[in-house]
């Protein structure tokens, strides 16, 4: 297997700091030759950069994720656009709502999303969106812009009608680890009729393990594990469900594919 390419996963977190090379080694004999690497607040911008300057084949996303909102600052949305002008991204993110951990505020989760809106809208980027229990918000949220967007909401476990109405929006949808849990039933049977064009695979390293590596940290290499299981959900080759989803995310982000 060659040229498959991971969505979401965060290279950069802490997590990879003792083997980060041996990782990014791991997923190429993989077959995992593209990655988006999505940052989740403005003090990671540069170290992400960097990351994607010295490695072939990554790609950074900047933006800032709801679960961090404390260690957000009102002027970090001016200060995005700032970074954006001086370091081309593939992406605005990883950004979005998260309406399952405590403590984290809904209004201020909405002034940063609706800010990333206008920036992935001023910059014509896709964006990459968290929708951890709010599904139907952010939903509601692309249909109030009411200005062209496009995207991926990663790590998606909404429903059918859901995943239809995102891609008339504009939205893929990305698949990954948990698609692999037998109890994940009506995941899968999304995953099985979905648009192949509706689909992107993804790790969300180092988090998400698939259920091969149940309780480990996940890396960028066990996208196989994902790609065999949406293969089997479908009927299809691997290679078939390969070649569709890299060319998905090469054609969202990249332009071409």
């Amino acid at each position: 297997m060659h040229g498959l390419f991971d969505s979401h996963a965060h290279l950069d977190a802490a997590e990879f700091d003792g083997d980060r090379d041996d990782v990014i080694a791991r997923a190429r004999s993989a077959g995992v030759a593209e990655m988006l690497v999505p940052a989740v607040s403005a003090s990671g911008w540069r170290a992400l950069h960097t990351l994607c300057e010295a490695q072939p084949g990554l790609y950074p996303a900047y933006g800032l994720h709801p679960c961090h909102l404390a260690g957000h600052a009102d002027h970090d949305l001016a200060a995005l656009a700032d970074w954006l002008r001086g370091h081309p991204a593939v992406a605005v993110g990883e950004c979005g709502l998260d309406f399952h951990e405590p403590g984290l505020d809904h209004e201020r989760q909405l002034h940063f999303l609706r800010g990333q809106f206008e920036i992935a809208h001023g910059f014509d980027l896709p964006l990459v969106l968290h929708a951890r229990r709010a599904f139907e918000q952010v939903i509601v949220e692309l249909r109030r812009f009411g200005k062209p967007l496009r995207g991926v909401v990663h790590s998606f476990s909404g429903s059918a009608e859901q995943a239809r109405e995102l891609r008339r929006l504009g939205f893929s949808v990305g698949i990954g680890g948990p698609v692999t849990h037998e109890r994940a039933q009506r995941l899968r049977k999304l995953v099985a009729e979905l648009p192949i064009e509706s689909l992107l695979l993804e790790t969300d390293a180092p988090d998400q393990p698939d259920a091969a590596h149940r309780g480990q940290r996940n890396e960028p290499a066990h996208l196989v594990e994902v790609l065999a299981c949406v293969a089997g959900l479908r009927g299809s080759p691997p290679e078939v469900i390969a070649d569709a989803t890299a060319a998905n995310a090469r054609r969202l982000f990249l332009g071409r594919g």
